[in-house]
């Protein structure tokens, strides 16, 4: 037996209270406000809460609430814009509003039907942290076409926007970017229900001929930042590592604790998924911008970034390389500085190519896909050969890439992820 909250609009709270009322389960409470639910959630022990779909409704503040009781919600949805409301909040357990409560009852109980083939649980992947200090020196850009060059290599990867001040995975790619995916994984984590199928189900995917990638996708506005607990943000690392080969996870750049300066030493903390991310990577991709003032903001906090990472290896990525903003022979220019402040040898230096980045971001595509005769392209596949891909799968030959790309499109994303997991 199933013991309930119910929050519901009229168009649904009589019809789903006689279908209940049918059933033997129970109705500890039947409120008409977020504030309600909130009060009767700390009020009485439950299994779950049904409300609709409206900001009367829901709120992040009864998301927060169940999650802190373990109480799983389902919102119902009374067109496309409720929809996409509840969405927009990370909450996915969402139903027609003319769903029978067989349907409602089945996500209650974590009995959800997921349309992707969830592989059993493997060796630990690896995850890549791409970081970067202020000034946008590219991470995002860096991130993504990491993800693809791996997925190129015949890799299943997942990349993860957590960047608490300003995520743009799913924006640089086309998506509409309404549901935060990453938000509603770190929610699932949380009351420890998040499982490879869940991930398959909250998961984005980016799909072409070329590549293919899923995508957890960053929270759409900055204050929503305390979603992403450094707990939440761990385990759910974890469980990805069991997900796919590589975990690639856009980070933001702040590096601070701010322990000395919080009145409560348990309150979350704005750059906690930075830190939880970067203390879960087996590698940091460290960015920096070839401009001399991105150089001198690298520099100093690179020293701040090896505080944080202790095991993982690092590699250094200069990007927006150009003589206009250094001089010429740019490249020697740059490693001259990086050796002599920051003890810095074999960086990967990314030429500036406006044509073939803006290219990428206005078709929502990778810079593999938009303008595969990118310098950018060439220099991040030189990093994943070199430094990320062990030397046993750099022996990969065109050849066979070309092969695997000609398979995936004839048989599809899907097919191809469930082909290769069993393979």
């Amino acid at each position: 037996m199933l013991t309930v909250i119910t929050c519901l609009a009229d168009a649904a709270d009589e019809r789903l209270m006689r279908e209940i009322r049918s059933t033997d389960h129970d109705v500890a409470a039947r409120v008409g406000s977020a504030h309600e639910v909130i009060d009767a959630i700390r009020g009485r022990a439950v299994d779950g809460v049904i409300v609709s779909a409206t900001r009367r409704h829901l709120s992040l503040d009864v998301l927060a609430e169940a999650d802190e009781a373990g109480v799983r919600i389902v919102a119902v949805a009374d067109g496309d814009a409720e929809r996409r409301y509840a969405l927009s909040l990370g909450l996915f357990e969402v139903v027609d509003v003319h769903a029978p409560w067989s349907d409602i009852e089945a996500l209650l109980r974590g009995g959800i039907t997921v349309p992707h083939s969830a592989a059993p649980p493997r060796g630990a992947g690896t995850v890549i942290a791409v970081w970067g200090p202020a000034g946008s020196p590219g991470r995002t850009t860096i991130a993504i076409q990491l993800a693809s060059e791996l997925a190129l290599r015949g890799r299943t990867v997942a990349l993860v926007d957590a960047d608490t001040y300003g995520g743009a995975v799913a924006p640089s790619l086309g998506m509409l970017d309404e549901s935060p995916s990453f938000a509603a994984a770190c929610r699932l984590a949380s009351r420890d229900s998040l499982t490879l199928a869940e991930l398959e189900r909250v998961a984005s995917r980016y799909t072409s001929p070329r590549s293919e990638f899923w995508i957890l996708s960053g929270i759409g506005r900055a204050s929503r930042w305390p979603e992403l607990g450094t707990d939440r943000v761990a385990s759910v690392l974890s469980t990805c590592r069991q997900w796919v080969d590589y975990v690639v996870v856009d980070t933001g750049f702040n590096l601070e604790t701010d322990e000395e300066i919080a009145s409560d030493m348990f309150a979350p903390r704005r750059n906690a998924a930075t830190l939880a991310a970067l203390r879960q990577a087996d590698h940091v991709v460290a960015v920096g911008s070839a401009d001399p003032i991105g150089l001198s903001r690298f520099l100093r906090a690179h020293v701040d970034l090896l505080e944080q990472v202790e095991t993982a290896q690092i590699s250094v990525v200069i990007n927006r390389l150009r003589a206009s903003s250094v001089g010429s022979n740019a490249q020697h220019q740059v490693q001259q500085t990086l050796r002599r402040f920051g003890g810095l040898d074999n960086a990967v230096f990314v030429p500036l190519d406006v044509p073939g980045v803006d290219s990428a971001v206005l078709s929502g595509k990778t810079i593999h896909d938009a303008a595969p005769r990118s310098p950018v392209r060439s220099a991040i596949a030189h990093l994943v050969d070199v430094d990320i891909l062990p030397p046993s799968a750099q022996a990969t030959s065109r050849k066979q890439t070309r092969r695997a790309a000609r398979q995936r499109a004839k048989t599809g994303p899907l097919q191809t992820l469930r082909a290769r997991r069993l393979g």
